[in-house]
């Protein structure tokens, strides 16, 4: 390499700000229950354009610090924690970071919120430690962590399988959603664990999903737990096709456009907010901006 190549590097990141996007579950089977308790699923992941903002800055002393804390969740069960010393841990990292986290995304809205900030935090932290472990090694690594973590780590949208960490990249109509985020905390142990699941759901092929098929199975049962999903999944089903997220509670509608989707919500009884779909995470997008001038 040259001198004058040498000085066009950018020089080592000392910190980083990435964000952590929600996600959707356009459509979510139970197709059967494995002998150890987990259950097989299938799913479509697709990403919204709402994120937390995590900030990142590294230290050398390996602590890690996560600022500001969430109401009812110390620090070191955050998944942002989790997933910073897990890396330590299988890496044997020495370094650590002070992390600020601007949070954004409703907790257990069936978004993905925390599965989401974990992910970021070891894409982010991977490259600020120089780890080297990249997405396929780190999204192993975060299936530990969580079924909705290796989604959010591989950065496409994705048919999914198993508990959802078969991931095949799927290529989606980017539609404008309205989101409605009803007062209501669903316990996603309550919804697997209810009697009344179908557990049993005939898998369906891609080509079924693309003609409309797929359902969420979780929906008949978490309407029954909550009567705020309830009302919210039937204001939303008479203006078009309303599915729930995940196990709950926020429920969305594609829309045709930006202006129909500003008019539906202005509308709605519960509150809620407007987000484009994305077949790439924002996190990656952010990441492959920041790291171009490093690359030679």
């Amino acid at each position: 390499m040259t001198q004058a190549a040498h000085t066009d590097l950018a020089p080592p990141l000392t910190s980083l700000s990435l964000p952590a996007p929600a996600k959707l579950n356009l459509f979510l089977h139970v197709t059967g229950r494995r002998a150890d308790g987990y259950h097989d699923l299938q799913t479509v992941f697709q990403f919204l354009d709402l994120s937390d903002d995590i900030t990142f800055s590294l230290r050398a002393d390996g602590d890690i610090t996560l600022s500001p804390e969430i109401d009812g969740v110390p620090a070191a069960q955050n998944l942002i924690v989790r997933a910073a010393r897990l890396l330590q841990r299988h890496t044997g990292c020495e370094l650590g970071a002070d992390i600020r986290l601007v949070k954004r995304l409703p907790m257990g809205g069936g978004l993905g919120g925390g599965s989401s900030d974990a992910a970021t935090a070891l894409l982010a932290l991977d490259t600020l430690w120089q780890t080297g472990l990249g997405s396929d090694r780190l999204a192993d690594l975060g299936l530990s962590l969580g079924a909705d973590v290796p989604v959010f780590v591989r950065g496409f949208a994705a048919w999914a399988e198993g508990v959802g960490e078969r991931l095949q990249a799927i290529d989606l109509p980017e539609p404008w959603y309205v989101v409605l985020t009803p007062e209501a905390h669903v316990s996603t142990a309550a919804a697997f664990g209810h009697p009344e699941l179908t557990r049993n759901t005939t898998p369906i092929t891609m080509r079924a999903f693309f003609a409309g098929g797929g359902r969420n199975d979780f929906e008949p049962v978490v309407r029954r737990l909550s009567p705020a999903v309830d009302a919210a999944l039937e204001w939303l089903a008479q203006r078009g096709s309303a599915r729930m997220t995940g196990t709950g509670a926020c429920v969305f509608m594609a829309c045709p456009d930006r202006h129909e989707a500003e008019r539906i919500l202005a509308q709605a009884p519960a509150a809620g907010f407007i987000s484009r779909g994305l077949n790439r995470s924002p996190a990656h997008v952010a990441l492959d901006r920041i790291l171009r001038p490093h690359r030679i």
